[in-house]
């Protein structure tokens, strides 16, 4: 077994009180690679804001674990070396069994995701406990989950919403022992998190989707104040990465996101942690294509990797001072 201290992390709960505190919301950015991982540290390192690095089970299977491991380890190494060591938490996004979790410990990460929120509530409450009694066992942090969100990233999905009902969220921390949760309200997986029919749209053509449901989050402060909650499907799907896709030979169809100043106003409660991934795919994948169409000839993978990793770091600078509120808080 490696503990996560070995590999210079640290858990996610003197964090997320510092935010709830502070009225701002820890960046949780989903990585795979190598230019992600980059981008995600020079920024977080350029802005002095903490972060969680997340990997969801699919990530885990492409990078592989052992890989993923050392990958965390040099991260820390990597902000040590740009000038300012930022705390930085290893996050299992998703897990969805038991068994993921306990190997997701075992090999270093401090902090782990267990989504029961597919299941029956009692059983969410018996898989989401067992998770915590092991997890608290080597100092790991634990999330929880209330409510499903609708729409499809990496291995989750759901055709539509449930909210999270307030009333549930006593009993669940209570019985679980989370040390976080994640609630509906309203965002959804994906780039295409709205249909266009649930929109209204402006005089320049811009879908703006359905407000965030507000009043479920204040009911729910209301009843665990003060207690870590996180919004996961909240990507604000720029239109101008949306339109260079797609002026360059993409095909992304009616992709709407979660207004930023939504966002804002969720950061400054108690939502002390916001997941942010398909926006940074977004963004690689703009500049890609706009590298293979401006320099079809080329073919070395730094030539496009590397413009796609500082748009990717200039779009995660701009989370993290305009949305997140983060900036120098690490």
């Amino acid at each position: 077994m490696t503990h996560y201290k070995e590999l210079g992390l640290v858990n996610s709960k003197e964090l997320f009180q510092k935010a709830v505190k502070g009225g701002y919301a820890i960046p949780a950015f989903n990585f795979n690679n190598l230019e992600q991982l980059q981008a995600i540290i020079g920024a977080c390192v350029e802005t002095k804001s903490p972060v969680l690095l997340q990997v969801s089970s699919g990530a885990r299977k492409y990078a592989n674990q052992t890989l993923l491991k050392y990958l965390a380890k040099g991260a820390v190494d990597y902000a040590k070396e740009l000038g300012y060591a930022i705390p930085i938490v290893l996050h299992l996004d998703h897990g969805d069994t038991l068994e993921l979790c306990k190997s997701c410990v075992e090999s270093g990460f401090s902090s782990v995701m267990i989504d029961g929120s597919h299941h029956p509530y009692d059983k969410n409450v018996e898989v989401t406990r067992q998770v915590v009694e092991y997890a608290h066992k080597h100092d790991v942090s634990v999330e929880g989950e209330l409510g499903v969100l609708a729409g499809i990233e990496d291995e989750v999905s759901s055709a539509v919403t449930h909210y999270t009902k307030p009333e549930e969220v006593e009993d669940f921390v209570k019985k679980t022992g989370v040390d976080s949760l994640a609630i509906s309200i309203g965002t959804s997986h994906g780039a295409n998190k709205f249909k266009p029919e649930q929109c209204t749209r402006t005089a320049e053509g811009i879908l703006v989707p359905p407000p965030l449901r507000f009043d479920i989050l204040e009911e729910v402060e209301k009843r665990i104040p003060g207690f870590p909650i996180v919004l996961h499907g909240a990507s604000s799907v720029p239109p101008e990465l949306v339109r260079i896709i797609n002026s360059n030979g993409g095909k992304l169809k009616d992709a709407v996101g979660i207004p930023e100043e939504q966002l804002r106003r969720a950061a400054a409660s108690a939502v002390c942690k916001i997941n942010i991934d398909s926006d940074g795919r977004l963004a690689m994948t703009a500049a890609i294509r706009k590298a293979f169409v401006d320099n079809p000839a080329e073919f070395d993978p730094r030539k496009y990797l590397g413009p796609a990793r500082d748009q990717l770091k200039e779009l995660y600078k701009h989370k993290i001072v305009n949305v997140l509120g983060s900036a120098n808080r690490a």
